[in-house]
């Protein structure tokens, strides 16, 4: 039988060798190596040897098993190649065709503006300052000089919830209580933060209002901050945003937690204050509301006004991407239409 083997081994060597092609592979395998293969067959007949003998005999059946599956292995592999070659070649796949790229995802437009702000407002060492969606209606308007029934809550429509007194915040200005008596030690220290979040009000959407959106709201805190400490910071902050030669207007406005209050035009940068549709042919775009802080809502933050003042200011980044990109629909950027996001 030792014999018998080694002759098996040497067959299924050069029969091996001769395959070229899967189909013959995986017969040289099934007739060889397999369940019912030579050397297979002759391993379970080891028990018919005289004693003397088995020990010699399955050691080589198994050493000549595990050659020959090594063999094959290698092989199946040789073959693989060839046959991919072969089919390349056949013309089924021209590889001279450039790759297929992978589809990569994007910022949403909203996140590209709100990053771009950051980082202006970083560099004119403004900190970033997170406050609540969720907010009570004394910090959302009571703190802010807003009492119970006054007229003034009518610029806001607001989302109750089942909570008496709990609301979704209607802008981020109540951050600027919370950064206050957060940030200041009492009154103490000074503050420059940015409040960047969603805003919520149950509005009518249509092209130009959403129920939900995104703001930029700023706080400065210090000792004789004046008004012309913000139209300065102001103007240079616009100038970073729409070009160093921009142009900017300041006009007088009403909101009841600062005073003097005013709104904040920047040159159409579209049609270079000449007038266009998205300027509405006025030549400006307005990009903030602004104002010196109110002395009670220093206080409600926890600041003597007699010896501290501040300002703050507050933007929209969905729209400066609008007038940035023209766009005419805020729904846009909540209706997660691709064919829009996969423009940014």
């Amino acid at each position: 039988m030792l014999e018998q083997l080694e002759q098996i081994y040497q067959e299924a060597q050069v029969s091996l060798a001769a395959a070229a092609s899967s189909e013959a592979l995986h017969e040289w395998e099934s007739r060889t190596i397999g369940k019912k293969g030579a050397v297979t067959l002759l391993l379970r007949s080891t028990g018919q040897l005289p004693k003397e003998e088995r020990a010699a005999f399955g050691k080589r059946a198994n050493e000549v098993k595990e050659l020959l599956d090594a063999a094959f292995a290698e092989r199946e592999t040789q073959i693989k190649e060839i046959e991919l070659i072969r089919s390349l070649e056949s013309g089924q796949v021209d590889i001279t065709l450039p790759g297929r790229a992978h589809p990569v995802g994007g910022l949403h437009p909203s996140t590209q503006t709100l990053r771009e702000l950051y980082h202006i407002w970083a560099d004119m060492g403004f900190q970033v300052f997170r406050s609540r969606d969720v907010e009570d209606d004394d910090t959302n308007f009571t703190l802010l000089n807003i009492p119970e029934h006054h007229p003034a809550r009518d610029m806001w429509d607001t989302f109750y919830t089942t909570t008496p007194g709990v609301i979704l915040r209607t802008h981020t200005s109540p951050g600027q209580i919370r950064a206050m008596r957060e940030l200041g030690e009492n009154g103490t220290q000074p503050i420059r933060v940015i409040l960047p979040g969603m805003c919520y009000r149950y509005e009518q959407i249509t092209s130009r209002s959403e129920m939900q959106f995104h703001q930029l709201e700023g706080l400065v805190i210090g000792r004789n901050i004046r008004m012309s400490d913000l139209k300065g910071t102001i103007t240079a902050f616009a100038r970073r945003m729409f070009g160093a030669k921009a142009a900017v207007r300041f006009r007088a406005s009403y909101f009841p937690f600062t005073e003097p209050s005013m709104e904040i035009d920047v040159e159409c940068f579209l049609c270079g204050g000449q007038g266009c549709k998205v300027c509405k042919y006025a030549g400006w775009l307005e990009i903030s509301g602004a104002g010196m802080v109110h002395p009670t809502v220093l206080r409600n933050g926890g600041y003597d006004p007699s010896v501290w003042s501040g300002f703050a200011f507050g933007m929209g980044p969905e729209r400066m991407t609008m007038l940035k990109h023209r766009i005419s629909d805020i729904r846009y950027f909540w209706g997660n239409d691709l064919r829009f996001l996969e423009q940014f």
